[in-house]
Formats: structure tokens, sequence, C-alpha cells
């Protein structure tokens, strides 16, 4: 338990206050902002990747993922959408002959995976996920690395830019973060 406890501290995904309580940490938009830089150049290099090595069975593949989204949008199935959107994005990592990526992603993007689950419940924002995937699907299946990288770019982009909307939505969900001249400097012990 402790360890789990530590790497959610460590994720900024929890905040431990001592002698007073653990809580779900906020939403950091810094971090989530951190996290999506490194996403975008991951799945941006897996897409390129994946266009070139694609098989005939990694594109039945996609299609049947792609179908299962479609499927949750369809029923409103947030949790078995979002799930099927991981799917699709760790099997072109995997197409990509770049499994540990995904990993990689994974531990990163919690923090916009919060976002993210917000963000499914605005109002045509299933229809732009699966349009967006079905670009990129089609540009791995046309075997276009360009345009592949590209759709995933442009996908990627859309996440972060509705954090204004969500915050107003859920103001509650976010920490106030200080301007990074405003934040106090860490000393190394070292120094002092």
């Amino acid at each position: 338990m402790r360890e789990a406890l530590l790497r959610l501290v460590e994720e900024q995904l929890v905040d431990i206050y001592p002698q007073s309580g653990t809580l779900v940490a906020r939403i950091r938009e810094s971090v989530a902002q951190d996290a999506m830089v490194i996403r975008n150049a991951l799945e941006r290099f897996a897409a390129r990747e994946a266009a070139m090595r694609a098989s005939a069975a990694d594109i039945a593949a996609l299609d049947a993922t792609l179908a299962r989204q479609r499927a949750a949008a369809d029923n409103r199935d947030i949790a078995g959408f979002h799930e099927a959107d991981e799917a699709m994005h760790q099997l072109i990592a995997s197409i990509a002959g770049h499994p540990n990526i995904w990993r990689v992603i994974k531990r990163e993007k919690a923090s916009v995976d919060r976002v993210r689950l917000l963000t499914l419940q605005f109002a045509g924002r299933f229809k732009t996920v699966i349009a967006e995937h079905s670009r990129i699907i089609e540009a791995l299946r046309a075997r276009d690395p360009a345009k592949a990288e590209a759709m995933m770019h442009a996908h990627l982009g859309r996440v972060l830019p509705s954090l204004e909307g969500i915050r107003a939505r859920y103001p509650d969900y976010f920490e106030r973060e200080e301007a990074p001249q405003a934040r106090p400097r860490r000393v190394a012990k070292e120094a002092r």
C-alpha cells in the first residue's frame, strides 16, 4: 500500500498532508501540458513507424478497435469508449515495433486522462475522436508516414485546448498554479 501511495504522489495524483490526510490531487495544468508534450512526440513517431510496417492484419485489428469504440459511443459508454481509445493507441505503438512507447506514455499521461475523461461528457466529443482515429487509420492503410504523423499530431493537439472549457465547467477539479517566476526556488542541500 505504501509503495502504491508513494507512486501516486510521484505521479502527482495524490497529495499527502501529514497528520491531516491523503486526498486526490487536483489537476495541475502544467503537469498535463508536460505529459502531452511527451505523448505527442512519442505517438507521432509511433504513427510514422506504424505506417511503414502495418500489415493487413494490423489494419484489421485497428478497424475492429474502432468498431468497438463506435459501439461504445452509440451506447454512451464512457468507460468502454476510453478503453477502446487506449487500445487503439497501444496497438499503433505495437505495430510500430515499439510497444514500450505505450508503457512510457501510460506512466506520463495520468493527468491528461483525468482531463480526457471529462471531455468525453461534452456533446460531439465521441464523434470527433472517432473521426480523428479514422483519419489516422486511413493514413496507416495508405502507408503514408507523413500523413499518419500529421493526423496523430492533429488528434493529440485537440486534447488540451479544451482545458479552459473544462476548467470553467469543473473549477474545483483544478489547482490554481502560481506563475513560474512567482514559485519559490528549491535550493539543493549541498548549496546551503
